[in-house]
């Protein structure tokens, strides 16, 4: 009986090693998703920005200027 409570006790205690092993994995994903997101947003309004300067645009079928 002894000998199966100390397996338990061993196996838990890999799997709270584990467990917070995991966490630092989620946490750093989160921060990493975090960065992510803010740079999506910097240049969305990039392009916002960039859209109003009167260049056209991607979809528009213009000939060159030099036509």
């Amino acid at each position: 009986m002894e000998d199966r409570l100390i397996e338990l006790e061993t196996k838990i205690s890999y799997q709270d090693h584990l467990i917070g092993e995991l966490n630092d994995v989620v946490v750093q994903q989160q921060r990493q998703i975090d960065q992510l997101e803010k740079q999506v947003m910097r240049l969305n309004e990039h392009f916002k920005q960039a859209s109003g300067s009167g260049l056209a645009r991607a979809d528009e079928d213009v000939p060159p200027p030099h036509y």
